[in-house]
């Protein structure tokens, strides 16, 4: 696997590689991140990963300075998975001017994740943007744990004509249900314990929806009422159509098996999110 730490190193790299997949990462990986280059892997004849912690996308009060960085142990996993090449800039290599053109994502990247973390997207899709214009990818492979993030580049990807194909890879679990992720690594023994609970609160809701439940705001009040009573601090637990993320029509006509349960708390001073599609159940005799 090549390491490239310039645009420069990275075009000579990929110069005649044929169809591109592309990875992009900050890092810190596991098993849900490799997932995303096996699936990458099937989709193109060369996979580029990128791993770069994108300041513009963190808050003032959030993790940016303490985000686990574990370049080694990230550079072997890509190698295990047969990554043809890793683009590994620097601040000063992906901003070298401070950053004054900025992409604006349409309103829905001011709901949900964009409510609580303001500015968020707007560093998610200046930097994608970004890194798409370095590596050129055919393919570009996001997972679906961050399913606001995934809606909004491919909006991106489609309001601005790239030849991009953006897909979607279904989120990597544990055994108990806690979607990976690296900020997983943050929590306490007792909290990891815990954990798990925002997975089976947003997958009740899902069940009592496709079971034929359709009073949504109740639904939603008491998944944050059951995380709150285990000390979780809550942002938002919310039923969007899986589509374009919007609210349920309020007379249900939304079909329900379109609609899907998004969550994000924090537990101690972690926050996660996750979300769970809304399934059909199956017929009983």
């Amino acid at each position: 696997m090549k390491i490239c730490h310039t645009a420069a190193d990275l075009a000579r790299e990929l110069a005649g590689a044929g169809r591109i997949a592309f990875v992009p990462t900050m890092g810190n990986l596991h098993e849900g991140h490799l997932a995303l280059t096996r699936l990458a892997r099937a989709k193109g004849d060369a996979v580029v990963a990128s791993i770069f912690v994108n300041r513009l996308q963190f808050g003032p009060n959030e993790d940016f300075d303490r985000y686990p960085r574990t370049m080694d142990a990230d550079r072997a996993g890509l190698e295990r998975m047969g990554v043809d090449a890793l683009f590994a800039p620097d601040e000063h290599e992906m901003y070298p001017v401070p950053q004054l053109y900025r992409v604006k994502p349409p309103p829905l990247g001011e709901e949900l994740e964009g409510a609580f973390r303001p500015g968020f997207f707007d560093g998610v899709c200046t930097v994608v943007l970004k890194l798409f214009n370095l590596v050129r990818p055919q393919v570009a492979v996001f997972g679906k744990k961050d399913r606001q993030q995934l809606k909004i580049v491919r909006g991106m990807v489609q309001q601005f004509n790239l030849p991009i194909e953006i897909v979607g890879c279904e989120t990597v679990r544990a055994e108990d249900g806690l979607a990976l992720s690296s900020r997983n690594g943050y929590l306490t023994a007792t909290e990891r314990t815990e954990a798990p609970r925002l997975h089976r609160v947003l997958r009740g809701i899902a069940d009592a929806i496709a079971s034929g439940r359709r009073d949504y705001a109740n639904l939603e009040a008491d998944g944050r009422a059951e995380l709150a009573r285990h000390g979780w601090q809550v942002d938002y637990v919310a039923v969007r159509h899986g589509l374009g993320l919007r609210i349920p029509h309020p007379e249900a006509f939304d079909h329900p098996n379109l609609l899907i349960v998004l969550g994000a708390a924090k537990l101690g001073a972690t926050r996660l999110i996750d979300n769970v599609d809304v399934v059909p159940m199956p017929d009983v005799d």
